[in-house]
This record gives structure tokens, sequence and C-alpha cells, in this order.
């Protein structure tokens, strides 16, 4: 997870960063690979109060931007607010996405095998060669039993085929070991 902190017109304390730091970890350990870019902005506010402050996270994910904002006199209050908050909304986000892959009318599912055709790890996906020939995309997301890094082109795989926004997709990879 690529991470910038600014502050425009303002000095970044050293225990702002380190609270920072703190936060994003718990962010990477909660919602791996998730978040590619979090951008913390810390402001000081003249309309709010003297002394007050805005901080502003804003996560870039596969598809979406979650920005939160939180407004107070003391920023790392603020700073643990408004990561508690961007870590339930990237929650929702992932069990959108889970639900949004289950499979409709309780139709079983029946499981394809390919072979990975290409891997690109800093983009979070990859292609699938199913048995009949066809180019299937996956998201590191999709992945059950390895991480995107440990795959190599020529791997056996497993995987459910669905319908994702450009064509179709596949769910629930698992490599053959």
């Amino acid at each position: 997870m690529e991470l910038q902190v600014e502050g425009p017109n303002l000095e970044i304390r050293k225990s702002w960063q380190n609270k920072i730091d703190e936060e994003k970890e718990r962010l990477a350990r909660h919602h791996p690979g998730l978040v590619h870019n979090l951008r913390v902005t810390i402001e000081s506010t003249s309309n709010h109060r003297e002394g007050g402050y805005e901080v502003r996270l804003v996560a870039t994910v596969p598809g979406d931007t979650v920005v939160v904002k939180r407004k107070g006199e003391k920023v790392r209050p603020i700073l643990v607010a408004a990561f508690d908050r961007l870590g339930e909304q990237l929650k929702e986000l992932q069990r959108k996405r889970r639900k949004a892959v289950r499979i409709k009318d309780d139709t079983v599912a029946t499981a394809m095998t390919g072979t990975i055709k290409t891997v690109s790890p800093y983009e979070s996906y990859g292609f699938i060669v199913s048995a009949d020939g066809r180019e299937i995309y996956f998201h590191e997301n999709a992945l059950k039993n390895a991480e995107l890094d440990e795959l190599n082109e020529g791997d056996t795989v497993s995987f459910v085929e669905s319908e994702g926004d450009k064509g179709p997709c596949a769910a629930m990879v698992t490599v053959a070991r």
C-alpha cells in the first residue's frame, strides 16, 4: 500500500506520523491487498474553531475510491476515528463484493481447470487459459490458497467462472499443489 501524508500549511508532527503508520499497518492486516493507495491530509481549519483540524483519508481500491473526513480539536483522536470509519467502509465494500460473486438461484457451480497465462502482481490481476482455450480474467481477491506473487505462468488452477463487468472472470481460484 502506497502512503502519502500531506499537511498543507501545517507541519506533520512525529506523533501524528507514528499514529498514521500504526493505523496503516492495522488496515493492511485486516484488509490485505485491498487498498492500493492511501492519502492522508491534515489541515488546520479556521472556520471550525480556533486550533481545529480536519483529517481526510482517500483510499484507492480496485474499481473504487473510499473517502473519509473527520473534524475536531486534536489530531490523534480524529485520526483514530477516521481510520476506524475507513475500516468499516472497506469491510462493507468487501462484503458487497463477496455477495456479488455468489451464484444466483442456489445453482451448483462446477469447478473448471485451467493454466495461468499471465500474472501482474503490481496490478493485482492475471489471466487463466481455460480447458477450452478461452482467456479468463481473475483478481487477486479470487485466490483461495495462494498469493498472487506466488503464481507462475503454467501453474494449474481450478476455478468457478462467473460474469464480470467486462466479460467472464474467475472466482474461487485454487492452485493445484
